[in-house]
């Protein structure tokens, strides 16, 4: 008996088509469990199978292994090229454009896998795709969170409808994918690190679904956030790329709306999501790369989500091929900008003051009796649809920033942290003898942190510094960083400098240097102390000063004593001096080639 699909979405010159097609015998085994039943999502072995399926019967499509993850599987790559373009290399060779999309982040958000696997088999298959095949090669990776995928059950998700069976956020390590990339504690985002610089994308496409709101949309997006992307791509992005995904998707029946990240209720207002680093689109960001995090709302049948998320893929394929050369151009003078720019914002905050009206269609916000606690809870009527204007908050402004130096100094100490960044396709360059260098170096003043745990770190933020030169002896082995090239700027200043919102610094790597090592014994230090004031006026008038601006400290005689402590000698020069320095003036290096 002939099968036939459920349904397949093919993208014609002519617009978009929903539309049944019949599977000859050859391609029975190439129905995903999707396909068979719509509130089903592919297991991890099934979507690698089914992948391997297709490369056994398409020369165009190439399966790789790369590296292991933390579940002890290696993370796949399904690479598809109609010319067999099917490395990083031989794709700039080409000029060629690259999608990636990477699938099942968060396993429970699963529409991304499925929908990815039915699309690879429409672009193998349908002709009406080869056009916009011939200069673009699409990366994707069939399932990224494969230990949460094999963490697989029906209850982890308790506000989505369906699938019947799905994976786990956490991943082996029970870590969050999505909140990795910088830190990268997983052997996933290890791996990710170093395939993704490898391939440099045009765009990357992280499949979701939502949490939150209730509203009438089936997909939501999350774009790159314009004021934190490099100028020449964020001009290029709002005025074309984004006018004719949302117009495609709305001609295809997939009508689209930002993100519902909801200050209180959506018709009071969304806010742009500010996409740090830690995030998929954030990282891209760091690469000058276009990102984009699908979310396809929790709460609409699976089939639905499945399918607007194809759909999204869909446009973004066709938005490449009719909008190459301005993508390329916008992507090309982003790197231009790269070797120029003398400064990077580090940190970003909701401006209110500046908000964009768009349309909204959403269900009333009411409030009713809980049946559980008595008191008011809030619900979404569906029986009560509404359009209007809403206020979007989609601007950001920096909050910290740094000046660019000419290089960076990382002790050897750090050679985890050499590595990330050698696996974001940045050169790391050793001394190979001794120097003594002028090096500017910060100390920390002052700096929050997480009250609670927050992905296996204790977060740092609103970290304050004050700069100071110093000769410093560098040692053999040390790294050196430079910032000068159109790949990775962005990467090293908003990781090594200490106030970056994801920075290294901000994670914990550099705690060791938060603790003092070294204290006094108050019976000895007082007699060091008192010869130190007799000695020094200025520190006896800097003293007094405290004493009258503080009155905790003014009768602590330890708190008195640390002061003047703090100023000999013996007070050891390492303690909050951020251990990365800088380098302002060209000099010669003696570097390993």
């Amino acid at each position: 008996m002939r099968r036939c699909h459920q349904f397949v979405v093919c993208i014609l010159l002519g617009g978009v088509l929903m539309l049944p097609l019949g599977l000859s015998a050859q391609m029975v085994s190439l129905v995903a469990p999707f396909e068979r039943d719509s509130n089903t999502t592919a297991t991890y072995f099934e979507a690698v199978a089914y992948y391997e399926a297709l490369t056994g019967q398409y020369p165009q499509l190439r399966l790789e292994a790369h590296g292991i993850t933390d579940s002890g599987l290696p993370l796949h790559l399904a690479v598809l090229s109609t010319d067999g373009t099917f490395t990083p290399e031989m794709a700039r060779a080409r000029h060629k454009q690259v999608l990636f999309i990477n699938n099942a982040i968060h396993p429970g958000e699963p529409c991304g896998v499925d929908a990815t696997m039915i699309l690879y088999r429409s672009l193998l298959q349908e002709p009406a795709w080869r056009p916009f095949l011939e200069d673009l090669v699409v990366v994707a990776v069939p399932f990224y969170n494969i230990g949460g995928g094999l963490n697989r059950g029906p209850y982890s998700r308790a506000n989505q409808n369906g699938p019947k069976a799905y994976g786990f956020r956490g991943n082996a390590k029970n870590l969050d994918l999505n909140r990795d990339f910088v830190k990268c504690d997983s052997r996933n985002a290890q791996t990710f690190n170093q395939v993704f610089a490898a391939w440099q994308p045009d765009i990357l496409i992280d499949t979701h679904a939502s949490d939150g709101a209730d509203y009438q949309y089936t997909m939501t997006l999350v774009p790159p956030q314009t004021d934190k992307l490099d100028t020449f791509l964020s001009a290029y992005l709002d005025e074309q790329l984004l006018p004719r995904l949302y117009s495609d998707m709305e001609k295809a029946g997939w009508e689209m709306t930002p993100y519902v990240y909801a200050r209180d209720t959506p018709d009071k207002g969304i806010a742009g999501f500010l996409d740090l680093p830690r995030y998929s689109s954030g990282y891209a960001a760091l690469h000058n790369t276009i990102g984009f995090m699908t979310e396809a709302h929790m709460w609409k049948p699976y089939k639905d989500r499945v399918q607007g998320t194809y759909a999204f893929i869909a446009a973004t394929i066709r938005a490449m091929h009719e909008q190459r050369k301005a993508l390329q151009d916008a992507r090309e003078k982003a790197r231009m900008n790269d070797r120029a720019q003398p400064a990077y914002a580090l940190n970003w905050e909701l401006d209110f003051s500046r908000a964009d009206t768009i349309s909204f269609k959403g269900y009333e916000a009411k409030y009713k009796k809980s049946e559980v606690s008595g008191l008011d809870r809030l619900y979404y009527d569906r029986n009560a649809p509404y359009e209007k204007e809403i206020p979007y908050f989609r601007y950001y402004k920096p909050t910290a920033s740094a000046p660019r130096p000419k290089a960076y100094v990382l002790p050897q100490a750090y050679a985890e942290l050499a590595e990330r960044i050698r696996w974001n396709g940045i050169t790391v360059h050793r001394l190979v003898t001794d120097v003594e260098l002028e090096l500017e170096f910060s100390y920390i003043e002052s700096y929050e942190t997480t009250k609670a745990p927050y992905e296996g770190h204790y977060l740092h933020y609103n970290v304050q510094t004050k700069e100071e030169r110093q000769r410093h002896l560098c040692r053999k082995g040390d790294y050196i960083i430079i910032p000068a090239s159109d790949v990775g700027n962005r990467y090293i200043m908003e990781t090594l400098e200490p106030k970056g919102a994801d920075s290294f610094f901000a994670w914990n790597f550099f705690d060791g240097i938060l603790m003092q090592k070294e204290y006094f014994d108050g019976y000895i230090f007082e007699e060091t102390a008192a010869e130190m004031l007799r000695n020094d006026p200025v520190l006896q008038q800097a003293l007094e000063q405290k004493r009258q601006e503080d009155e905790q400290f003014a009768q602590s005689a330890r708190a008195q004593l640390d002061f003047i402590y703090k100023q000999s000698p013996y007070y050891e020069p390492a303690h909050k001096r951020y251990p990365v320095g800088r380098l302002w003036e060209e000099v010669q290096l003696p570097v390993e080639e």
